[in-house]
This record gives C-alpha cells, sequence and structure tokens, in this order.
C-alpha cells in the first residue's frame, strides 16, 4: 500500500469532479473545489471518517470491496480505478472482476437521469449500479451474494420475483432472459463464469430446462413490464436498454408507460424509502 500516493490520488480525484456530474447541486455560498469529503463518503457507503483517513495517508489498508466503492464514487475510468488499486496495494480485478464493476461513464449516466430510474447491469445481468430512483423503486439489488446476485437466477428459481405477472407476461420474460444468456454464452465460449451460471440454472429450474434448449438468442434493446410495488401499487414500466459496444454492460432506464404509472411514481418519490424496511421492497417488486 503506498499511503501517500493513494492520499494524494484519492484528494486530487475528488476535486476534479463536479458536484453536479454525481447529482448534488452546488449551492451559492457553496466554496469546496469538488466534492466534499462526506459526499464521497456517502456516494461510497462508508464512514467520513475513514475518507478523512485515506486522504491523510494514516488509513488501514482499504479492502477490495472499499476501493471498488471508491473507484465508483469518483467516477473513475479503467485505467484510474487499475490504478487506484494498485496504490492501495491491491491488484487490479481479473477480466471477471472488471466486468463487476460498472463503468464510469454509465455511472456518470445515473447520476444525470435524476429522478428517472435507472441501473447499470452486466452481460449476466447482475445489477453493478443503481441511481436513487432506482433504489427508491426496486430496493436495493447490488447487494446479493452468490448466484442469487444474477436477475435471471432469481427470476427462475424465487417464485415470489414471478408472482403478479400473467402467464403471457411470465413466457415473454423466460424468453428475452434465456436469449440474453445465450448470446452471452455464445460471446464468452468456454468462460467459467458463464458455464456455472448456465449449469446452476439448469440444476435448479425445471422451467429454465425446458426454454433453454429451444436456443433463441438476442440482446434486449427494449421491453414493457409491470413491477409491484408495496405501497403504490402495480407500475406499468417502458424498459429501454442501451448496451456498451463490447456488449458487456447495458444501462437500463425506466419511463412510466402511462399516465397511471407516472402519478405512482410521483407518489413513491414523496412518500420517499424512509417509511418502510428495504427488505420489505425487495420482496414486494415482482
Amino acid at each position: 500500500m503506498q499511503r501517500e500516493q493513494l492520499a494524494d490520488f484519492l484528494r486530487l480525484r475528488r476535486e476534479a469532479i463536479r458536484p453536479a456530474e454525481v447529482g448534488i447541486s452546488e449551492g451559492p455560498r457553496r466554496r469546496t473545489r469538488g466534492l466534499r469529503r462526506e459526499e464521497v463518503a456517502r456516494l461510497a457507503g462508508m464512514s467520513t471518517d475513514y475518507v478523512i483517513r485515506l486522504e491523510q495517508g494514516r488509513s488501514s489498508q482499504p479492502s477490495t470491496q472499499l476501493v471498488a466503492a471508491l473507484a465508483r464514487a469518483l467516477r473513475l475510468s479503467d485505467d484510474e480505478r487499475a490504478h487506484l488499486f494498485r496504490l492501495a496495494g491491491h491488484q487490479p480485478p481479473p477480466a471477471e472482476g472488471v466486468a463487476r464493476l460498472a463503468r464510469a461513464g454509465l455511472v456518470r449516466m445515473l447520476d444525470l437521469l435524476g429522478d428517472t430510474p435507472a441501473m447499470v447491469i452486466s452481460d449476466l445481468s447482475e445489477v453493478l449500479a443503481q441511481n436513487s430512483a432506482s433504489k427508491l423503486l426496486m430496493g436495493d439489488l447490488t447487494a446479493f451474494t452468490g448466484p442469487r446476485r444474477y436477475l435471471i437466477y432469481r427470476w427462475f428459481t424465487e417464485p415470489e420475483v414471478r408472482a403478479g405477472h400473467s402467464p403471457e407476461e411470465m413466457t415473454h420474460h423466460n424468453r428475452q432472459l434465456i436469449a440474453d444468456l445465450r448470446m452471452t454464452e455464445g460471446r464468452r465460449p468456454g468462460d467459467p463464469v458463464v458455464d456455472r451460471l448456465v449449469a446452476r440454472l439448469l440444476a435448479d429450474s425445471v422451467t429454465f430446462r425446458r426454454f433453454w434448449p429451444q436456443h433463441e438468442v438476442g440482446v434486449r434493446r427494449a421491453d414493457r413490464k409491470t413491477l409491484i410495488h408495496p405501497r403504490v401499487g402495480p407500475i406499468l414500466l417502458d424498459c429501454e436498454t442501451l448496451v456498451t459496444p463490447d456488449l458487456g454492460q447495458q444501462l437500463v432506464v425506466l419511463t412510466p408507460a402511462d399516465a397511471e404509472a407516472r402519478e405512482r411514481l410521483d407518489l413513491l418519490r414523496v412518500l420517499g424509502v424512509e417509511e418502510f424496511p428495504q427488505a420489505e421492497i425487495n420482496e414486494g417488486v415482482r
């Protein structure tokens, strides 16, 4: 761990970010150049005291998880992120690990979308980053571990995730999710991460075993789905998907499909997330 260089790099990157880039209002009396330490701490999900100690070169070695969180909070490029890992005394993540870190440009787009729910998803359907509107709508989908971190795995193995959908809508989503996974499998032949996920789904889901042999292929570009929120009820959403050139990550933007959905999203923003537990959101969203 190169404490002095790490401290210098973190401070300079923090000062280089305009608050508006991460969705923070600057205000007329703001004198701090770039972000405040407490703002970085909030974006990274760590204590302000630890950020201060890092910048002063007197902290313990941050874990790889904390380094990745700081890279996201500071909107680092791929090269800057690799440099940050080395300064912190860690090797940059291998190909699999890098794919699980949301790209800086996509994270900036999340910030710019403001009240429009959006998230960054990997080509294996792992949620890598969400904006606050997305978390308000669906809960924090980045905290799952093991095979449950993949949306496709939860869809096919957890009945409560599919509850509330009509048979036609369920079949549609079954086919789209599998076609997306088939596309990834073809693009990443022999990848052990992909192979493990497919094997796990084949072992754990009768429905997946029925659809997988049909060999349908396709990357989702647009979709429509219903999310059932525990406080405001069903919300009909149009899902637009922007895909990176290498097809490795997707930016999914959720917009209300009709006036009723727009009203329910507005109500949700008024209610806020403080009124009810996070777990209740995660269980109630279909």
